[in-house]
């Protein structure tokens, strides 16, 4: 059964926006039928990125934009700071856009859907590998 909230890392929508029945995919999936699914403005940054085409815009942002949307506030990138800060200092350096994942996914109550290990050491965190 999927959680109550989840926030999709940028791997887990490609895999489904791509049709791969990858674990990631499927939870995804099961997710946006049964749960509240959250975006944030580094996926879709990520997401558009690797765009190669204006159908696939269009289909990542149709895709995105029915759901809640979850933004940074001045608070928010200072929490930012210190878990970076904090993650650093115990040696485990994490990419700037997972950083504000994970602060989003806690200051939201929401679990992350991902294969990133990284997430794994990021206190409090719910890190969910596609099976459940």
């Amino acid at each position: 059964m999927p959680p109550g909230k989840l926030l999709p890392d940028t791997c887990a929508w490609i895999d489904f926006l791509r049709g791969r029945q990858t674990p990631l995919a499927v939870v995804l999936e099961q997710s946006l039928l049964s749960s509240e699914v959250m975006t944030c403005g580094v996926v879709l940054l990520e997401l558009l990125q690797g765009i190669k085409s204006p159908r696939e815009e269009e289909l990542v942002q149709n895709a995105l934009q029915a759901l809640p949307h979850l933004e940074m506030s001045r608070d928010l990138w200072i929490k930012t700071g210190k878990l970076s800060s904090r993650l650093r200092s115990k040696g485990h350096i994490l990419p700037l856009s997972d950083i504000i994942i994970a602060v989003l996914a806690l200051e939201h109550n929401c679990a992350v859907l991902t294969v990133d290990r990284h997430f794994e050491v990021v206190p409090g965190l719910k890190a969910i590998k596609g099976s459940l």
